[in-house]
């Protein structure tokens, strides 16, 4: 098929792979404006524009899509559809009704749960066992348009968010070229979305990332998993930010959430509302990522000392 993509993140640049792979002929390709990124805050593309550039891709970066101008660049594409992934505008009504296939969407969870900006975060820090990938045409409405398939993954114990990004961007290129496939030989129907079971994955803030030890030590292993890598799950340490990359929750029962109960190798144990977690491998501000036993040798944490405080 002749394609427009939309995309900007690794998620997307995925998906773009897996279309070239198939042999779909991609006749333009949008992604956001460079964004200034590192130290030196320098302009970079996007992994999406990274990937159309080496493949010698047409690529424009609007940085809105409600001009007239863009309106007939896309018209003048003669594109059976447009794909969109992970792109990050919003496509207006006009851009709905432009291609003969419509526009489809490659999703990351099973819709209608977890529509908008951050499923992959929400499924884990809700306590989710399954996920997947959707593949949805576009409509007016927030991901709530009818879907062509899915397909369900496990959302596994030590799953990250940024593991289970990197499974759902695979199967989400294996989804969207089988649809496409289907698609075009018109044995691949819409279905409405079902009107029970919606939820809304809103966009993650960075506050939402620092710990409460009020909370129980299962709700706070889930938010060190489901922000892994960004924005990282935080307390502070002698009022010194301290990051938690990896942690384990368990039943220990003590009475002072935020209290070191154990400091040893095997891990800080540290006690919260309900059980206590076990801080396997953390980060002091401008160090390395290190394991408790790599921390406990260059630093001392004593047991009754408070984090968060």
């Amino acid at each position: 098929m002749r394609l427009v993509f939309a995309g900007t993140p690794a998620f997307a640049e995925t998906a773009l792979s897996a279309l070239l792979a198939a042999g779909h002929e991609v006749a333009l390709v949008l992604t956001q404006p460079d964004r200034a990124a590192g130290r030196g805050l320098n302009p970079r593309p996007s992994a999406v524009k990274a990937l159309a550039l080496t493949r010698r891709l047409e690529v424009i970066q609007p940085p809105t899509l409600k001009s007239p101008e863009v309106t007939e660049r896309l018209r003048a594409m003669r594109a059976d559809a447009m794909v969109v992934a992970a792109y990050g505008l919003i496509l207006p009504p006009v851009l709905l009704d432009l291609f003969p296939s419509g526009c489809i969407n490659i999703h990351a969870s099973v819709l209608p749960r977890w529509r908008g900006a951050a499923p992959i975060q929400r499924a884990i820090l809700a306590g989710d066992t399954e996920t997947g990938i959707s593949i949805m045409r576009m409509e007016a409405g927030l991901d709530s348009g009818p879907l062509y398939l899915t397909e369900r993954t496990p959302i596994l114990p030590a799953d990250t968010a940024g593991s289970l990004h990197d499974r759902l961007a695979e199967l989400g290129g294996r989804c969207i070229v089988r649809a496409l496939a289907e698609l075009e030989v018109g044995r691949l129907v819409a279905v409405p979305q079902s009107a029970a079971g919606v939820t809304y994955a809103r966009k993650i803030e960075k506050d939402e990332a620092r710990i409460d030890w009020h909370a129980a030590a299962l709700t706070i292993e889930r938010q060190v998993r489901a922000f892994d890598p960004s924005p990282v799950a935080s307390t502070t340490w002698h009022g010194e930010p301290l990051r938690i990359w990896r942690a384990g929750a368990g039943e220990h029962s003590h009475p002072v959430p935020g209290e070191v109960i154990e400091s040893s190798p095997r891990g800080i144990i540290v006690g919260c509302g309900t059980g206590a977690l076990a801080v396997l491998e953390l980060q002091r501000s401008g160090g390395k990522r290190l394991s408790a036993a790599e921390f406990l040798r260059g630093a001392r944490i004593d047991v009754g000392e408070k984090l968060g405080t």
